[in-house]
């Protein structure tokens, strides 16, 4: 597993439940308990995530256990038994890129469905077997109604997928699916296969310097006067 500073963890970590009082102490002290209950936590985060990901349909390694500390999971291979190549590793033709992104899609969605972003999804975290891409490593998985950098993370998910992919079918960069899949699942219409189209229209309009300028002088205004009336009431 990839070392991240605590600093970065505690962003990835925001929205999730600590066992206790006393493991809550002392991670927020980095005590050297406190690291190891860190530690903890965080492999228990992607074993948690594993399994929960593999009961909605995702595709991530199977988990076989977690054994003193170790996680078994499945060794996924290509299809002449070598450990499969990353995403980031393999030519496509334009076709498959656009299979392969349909797919991640759908998985990033199923993921949202059940709660959960990946939180550092590009071509590192996926491998590519002789069925099509495998999403891994996911001990920094995020809880996305907890977390209040859940959309930003999301974000960076689709778009780091989108901008891997649309190297070789370049119209996925004009997609636009975090955004939509965000939108409809506040909406609390996200289902594990909702359809999306790519297409979302972002709010365009900008705030008018000059008006934003004129409400913090009149606040300011507001509050003189009330300063000096108070002074007036006190003086009588």
């Amino acid at each position: 597993m990839r070392q991240r500073s605590f600093q970065r963890r505690a962003q990835y970590q925001e929205g999730r439940k600590p066992r206790g009082s006393r493991q809550t102490r002392a991670m927020s002290k980095r005590t050297r308990f406190g690291r190891s209950e860190q530690e903890t936590a965080w492999k228990n985060a992607e074993v948690d995530a594993l399994y929960r990901l593999q009961a909605a349909g995702v595709r991530v390694p199977k988990p076989y256990g977690y054994f003193n500390d170790v996680l078994v999971m499945e060794l996924v291979t290509d299809s002449d038994g070598h450990p499969a190549p990353r995403l980031g590793e393999v030519e496509l033709s334009s076709e498959q890129a656009r299979e392969y992104h349909a797919f991640l899609i759908r998985q990033i969605v199923r993921m949202l469905h059940i709660g959960l972003i990946h939180g550092d999804l590009s071509e590192f975290n996926v491998l590519v077997d002789s069925h099509g891409p495998v999403i891994i490593d996911l001990p920094q998985v995020v809880n996305a109604a907890g977390n209040n950098a859940a959309l930003a993370m999301l974000e960076r998910d689709v778009n780091n997928i989108r901008g891997t992919l649309g190297r070789f079918a370049p119209e996925l960069l004009c997609t636009e699916f975090a955004r939509e899949m965000w939108s409809v699942y506040e909406q609390g219409e996200l289902t594990a296969d909702k359809k999306l189209t790519g297409q979302f229209a972002r709010d365009e309009t900008q705030a008018d310097p000059e008006s934003v300028l004129r409400v913090v002088n009149d606040a300011r205004e507001e509050a003189m006067q009330r300063e000096l009336g108070r002074q007036g009431t006190i003086d009588r």
